[in-house]
């Protein structure tokens, strides 16, 4: 069982470093760079080893190549949350100079919430242990749906969520600078930055729905599920900003993924029915080819295409809340900013 004092320990980690980010890394809300965005990414990297090192060192072997395992899948599904950044920030037209704080608030809060769906799921786990099949059961339809949308373009001009939110709130027309709020003759409104991070946490919590059950698929302590998912979402925003530039380039990543999640939905019924079969080591391995290859295969089929060709048919994928555009759709579209007209 860990201990209270890892947890805190860890926490109070965590805490350091958004302070950092948020109080000397990026003050006055400064426009990301890609060098700036790429060394931050090595150093959250770095700080992944080096903990990761430690859980082997102190916690043992198999801790070790779970949280490594965690890690890798939890990362590489993190891509997925990047793909659809893009397609939301492009949408909306979000000024580059505020998209890092969106993504900051954004992943604070994720971090919340994980925090809860993680110690939920583990104690369900082990109060009932035929939940794991359901788990798993989840893991496999999930890839196919992954599947089915890799090549579906989201209509953001009719999202849900969206019309709900501006049905009920005054949102201004235009930005308000950085600001998430704004007050105008007494009364307050929402700007529509405020839509985009609420339509980025919405996205995150339907996304971490589909990570979490795959880390359970690897360990059931909830420490290791917990940090692997943390430190991979501590890079998610400097990882945003150093591929926002060439991530058309990995269109086939999401066939990778979406196999990803149905291998280790088999792996989780198959040692929940008849015990250890599929070892740890087995799924770090089958992961870390299919994520290797995909992006391989990507890298391949996209050198040489035009920018604007490879990104028409790569920045597609499944936006909470938004349908599929029909094929015959437009390709244009003016972004959704301003209030609809009250009901």
């Amino acid at each position: 069982m860990n201990s209270l004092w890892m947890w805190l320990g860890f926490n109070l980690f965590v805490l350091v470093l958004l302070a950092l980010d948020l109080g000397l890394l990026h003050r006055g809300g400064k426009e990301v760079g890609i060098r700036e965005a790429l060394l931050l990414s090595l150093g959250y990297f770095l700080l992944t080893l080096i903990f990761g090192a430690g859980v082997y060192h102190f916690l043992g072997k198999s801790a070790g190549i779970a949280f490594f395992t965690g890690y890798l899948i939890e990362k590489s599904l993190s891509v997925d949350n990047i793909f659809v950044f893009v397609l939301i920030f492009s949408h909306f037209a979000v000024p580059r100079q505020y998209q890092h704080r969106v993504l900051f608030w954004g992943i604070l809060g994720a971090l919340v919430m994980r925090a809860t769906l993680i110690l939920t799921g583990a104690a369900i786990i082990e109060a009932f242990h035929w939940v794991i099949y359901l788990f798993g059961a989840f893991l496999l339809l999930t890839g196919g749906r992954m599947l089915v949308t890799v090549n579906q373009e989201p209509d953001l001009q009719n999202n849900r969520l969206n019309r709900l939110i501006r049905r009920h709130f005054r949102v201004t027309e235009d930005f308000e600078g950085s600001r998430f709020f704004s007050r105008r003759n007494g009364m307050i409104y929402l700007t529509p930055l405020m839509v985009v991070l609420i339509l980025v946490e919405v996205s995150d919590v339907v996304f971490a729905l589909d990570s979490i059950p795959a880390i359970f698929a690897i360990t059931t302590d909830p420490f290791i599920v917990y940090t692997s998912n943390v430190f991979a979402i501590l890079g998610l925003r400097a990882l945003y900003f150093a591929l926002v530039g060439i991530i058309h380039r990995f269109h086939y990543l999401k066939y990778g993924l979406s196999l990803v999640l149905m291998v280790v939905g088999i792996k989780m019924i198959v040692n929940a029915a008849f015990g250890k079969v599929i070892p740890t080591e087995a799924a770090l391995l089958v992961t870390a080819l299919l994520i290797g290859g995909s992006m391989l295969v990507s890298m391949i089929k996209t050198r040489g295409l035009p920018r604007d060709v490879a990104a028409a048919e790569a920045v597609h994928g499944w936006v909470p809340g938004s349908p599929a555009k029909p094929r015959t759709a437009e390709k244009t579209e003016t972004p959704l900013t301003k209030n609809e007209p009250q009901p």
